[in-house]
């Protein structure tokens, strides 16, 4: 399972044309399900993106979580964070989990996640997402379990 989670000042995600989630500030989370993630890995991944102290307190410091300072999170599914680009230039995405597999452990982060006390919105599994997004910082982690 890989994350890239970033730190936003707003999301918006559509799908057709249509706003299908926004959040106004907190974390912009996209999430890889590898092939052969267990269930115990959504439990592991929520609780390092509630707990990731990435938000600054007044002194400046990255020292406050997404729960600390009461923003959300925007989950979106993105299988391509498995795209092994090693042999050739077209990835190969042998990696990652099938598709049914896949958002049932995308919907368990979410899931996840939200019982920890986090503001969840996400994407639409498997769709052809736009999304605005208005970075913070730039801060981007790479978290991968």
């Amino acid at each position: 399972m890989k994350a890239v989670i970033q730190r936003v000042r707003n999301v918006r995600l559509s799908v057709d044309g249509k706003t299908v989630s926004e959040i106004p500030f907190g974390l912009a989370v996209y999430l890889g399900i590898k092939a052969g993630d267990e269930e115990s890995l959504c439990e592991q991944m929520a609780g390092k993106i509630s707990r990731l102290r990435i938000f600054e307190d007044e002194n400046g410091k990255m020292n406050l979580s997404v729960k600390d300072v009461g923003g959300e999170v925007m989950l979106i599914s993105q299988f391509t964070l498995l795209g092994d680009c090693s042999h050739g230039n077209r990835p190969s995405f042998t990696l990652a989990e099938q598709p049914e597999r896949a958002n049932a452990l995308y919907e368990l982060c979410g899931e996840k996640l939200s019982a920890l006390g986090v503001t969840v919105k996400k994407g639409v599994f498997g769709a052809d997402m736009k999304i605005e997004q208005f970075n913070d910082g730039p801060v981007t982690i790479i978290y991968e379990i």
